[in-house]
């Protein structure tokens, strides 16, 4: 048949010629490229990359922890009924030291006490405009008392403030003296770490 068409190249004469190109090799071109197989590292060496970057990102999160930044203890603690026999008010006198590299400054004052039975309560200092008035009406709380420690006092680095904070609890006295812990928090402005004196 004159019209079938042939796949094999004709030569400028009209004549065919068959090219052998032979057995070649055999490529599998999606098995080459674009496999997790070939580009990706063994899992041995990602795992041993990742815990190694695990403990790095530890250490460094271990030293750059957030720290209080200041310091100091817990001098005295009166303690006075309220006449109700159910709630008490407490003076707690603290010495704080600004132990950072620079100032201070009180954003807000608190207490909390941990009883022995119960959860964990919590105060906020009373206004040093009323210590007078809670002195007058409670003298224990006088005993060991000095001046008010305030919200917003600056104390600059290496200063070092004494001072008396008052709070109140819904317990009674036998109750605060069996306590698991007391503690006076005061929380400096740009700090994420409050600072504890306690007990």
């Amino acid at each position: 048949m004159a019209d079938e068409t042939s796949n094999t190249p004709e030569t400028a004469s009209g004549a065919q010629t068959s090219a052998d190109l032979g057995t070649g090799s055999t490529i599998n071109i999606a098995d080459e490229f674009g496999t997790a197989k070939r580009n990706l590292p063994s899992g041995k060496i990602v795992a041993i990359v990742l815990a190694v970057l695990v403990v790095v990102a530890g250490i460094f999160a271990f030293v750059q922890r957030a720290k209080p930044q200041g310091q100091g203890s817990l001098d005295f603690v009166s303690v006075a009924d309220m006449g109700d026999g159910k709630s008490i008010m407490v003076a707690a006198t603290v010495t704080l030291q600004n132990s950072g590299q620079k100032p201070l400054w009180i954003h807000t004052i608190g207490a909390t006490l941990l009883p022995a039975t119960g959860g964990e309560l919590k105060d906020t200092a009373a206004s040093a405009v009323d210590f007078d008035r809670y002195f007058q009406a409670l003298p224990t709380l006088k005993e060991h008392a000095t001046q008010a420690l305030l919200p917003e006092m600056k104390l600059m680095p290496g200063e070092q403030r004494k001072g008396t904070v008052v709070v109140s609890f819904p317990v009674t006295s036998a109750a605060f003296n069996q306590k698991k812990g007391f503690k006076v928090v005061i929380q400096p402005y740009d700090q994420p770490v409050p600072i504890e004196l306690g007990q």
